[in-house]
């Protein structure tokens, strides 16, 4: 009994040493029910609306204050004609456009009724659905507390509500490109990271060192499989969503696929960073896969807004590389938008990619010495 409390005692010393494990073992949990509880939220929470208001007068501006008062919905800006939707659309930060029509107020008294029109961004359909449903029912609030105060009961506001980029909501325009994303992240940097630490785990570096390779050489030969591999992988997922779900590419092919190898490239950087900082496989497979996919589906905006979470939320997924393919790979399929709207996030994709490869080289240099 003596010498297995002893064998019991020095395993927990091996564990408390072990600071990668200790965080697996209390980390994780603690930070998967910080996620979880915080982060997946089926509510409206400053959902970007700007109005184009035809009429501008007191009923639209009353209308207007309560949408905005009621603490769903943040006015992005206010348009002037019909041609500014699209493009406001396409900007990202507005998710509904909400349209009064000329003489707005003039045919509500007059007439008995009014039209106004809702115009989402489908390509986000949980979120165009969500906002419609929040926009409509403050009209229909609106609408009892006109026939409280007027003589006629008769008087109604009728929405009319209509998607941009997705007319029929299919789930597929939100899923195919959150899929991508998904994929392209785990399989490069995963693989990568395991392939290189592999090596190092069996002792069979030395042997790669020893050669006439040069180490840089070295890990261009052990990623270039995975890049061209990957790319193929777009191209059959491209296929797929085209010929089986008739999603196709609105906007140029070209900047798509270019977009998609600088984000193959950061992934794979991303992989040879933590097979730096792994020791073993198993160290690399858990930073890889509980690292990269639960902020993927959760803190990328893949499923469920960013805009909806708390502010420090908004803050974290600023460091989650899918969160700025997400918008870029929506632009280009479904909204047709070229490099003018999203030369930020390629930037920025750009810029984690030299970061993830210069730390890397860094690094994989010390550990070769």
């Amino acid at each position: 009994m003596k010498r297995f409390l002893g064998f019991v005692r020095k395993e927990f010393i091996h564990i408390f040493r072990d600071y990668r494990t200790l965080f697996i073992l209390f980390g994780i949990p603690v930070a998967e029910i910080l996620i979880f509880g915080f982060a997946i939220s089926m509510d409206i929470k400053n959902a970007g609306v700007a109005f184009l208001d035809l009429s501008h007068d007191e009923i639209t501006h009353k209308l207007s204050d309560k949408i905005i008062s009621s603490g769903f919905f943040r006015k992005t800006e206010d348009l002037l004609s019909y041609n500014d939707i699209d493009k406001v659309l396409k900007k990202g930060h507005t998710k509904a456009v909400i349209i009064f029509e000329e003489d707005f107020g003039r045919n509500l008294i007059r007439e008995g009724k009014a039209s106004l029109s809702i115009i989402a961004d489908g390509s986000e359909p949980n979120t165009a659905t969500l906002i419609t449903n929040y926009t409509t029912a403050i009209v229909n609030d609106f609408n009892m507390g006109l026939a409280g105060t007027q003589v006629s009961s008769a008087l109604k506001i009728i929405p009319e509500v209509k998607m941009f980029y997705n007319p029929n909501l299919q789930s597929h325009f939100m899923f195919v490109p959150g899929v991508i994303t998904l994929i392209l992240i785990l399989i490069c940097a995963l693989m990568t990271s395991v392939t290189i630490t592999r090596e190092k785990e069996f002792g069979t570096m030395e042997v790669l060192l020893v050669s006439p390779l040069r180490p840089v050489q070295i890990i261009l030969g052990k990623v270039t499989p995975y890049f061209i591999l990957s790319f193929i992988n777009v191209l059959l997922i491209l296929a797929l969503a085209w010929f089986v779900f008739g999603l196709p590419v609105k906007g140029s092919l070209v900047l798509l696929l270019a977009e998609t190898m600088l984000y193959i490239l950061m992934s794979l950087s991303l992989g040879i960073l933590i097979s730096t900082v792994s020791s073993t496989m198993q160290q690399a497979i858990f930073i890889s896969l509980i690292g990269l996919l639960l902020p993927t589906i959760l803190l990328s905006g893949f499923i469920f807004p960013i805009e909806n979470m708390p502010s420090v939320y908004d803050y974290v997924s600023l460091i989650v590389p899918p969160r700025y393919f997400i918008v870029i790979i929506k632009n280009i399929m479904i909204k047709g938008t070229g490099l003018m709207y999203i030369w930020k996030e390629t930037l920025i994709l750009a810029a984690m990619t030299t970061v993830f490869i210069a730390i890397s080289i860094r690094k994989f240099k010390i550990r070769l010495e």
